[in-house]
């Protein structure tokens, strides 16, 4: 499904995105452009990426954990 109509963002691709490692709507901006025209799609957007980030967190050693959250 479309999320992002302005940039033709797809769900599939916010999951993609989410377990390479992206884990915020700014992030998500700046990889793929989403919310960074009109912003309708915000909403949505950081739902996906809520919703599948854990998985790739739960999944990565807490070392890295604690280095990804003091990034962001």
């Amino acid at each position: 499904m479309y999320v992002c109509l302005c940039h033709a963002v797809t769900d599939k691709a916010i999951r993609k995105a989410a377990a390479s490692g992206c884990s915020s709507l700014a992030q998500l901006r700046c990889e793929l452009g989403v919310a960074s025209q009109c912003g309708k799609c915000a909403r949505q957007a950081k739902a996906i990426l809520n919703e599948a980030a854990p998985t790739h967190r739960s999944t990565l050693p807490k070392q890295t954990l604690l280095i990804t959250q003091m990034a962001v």
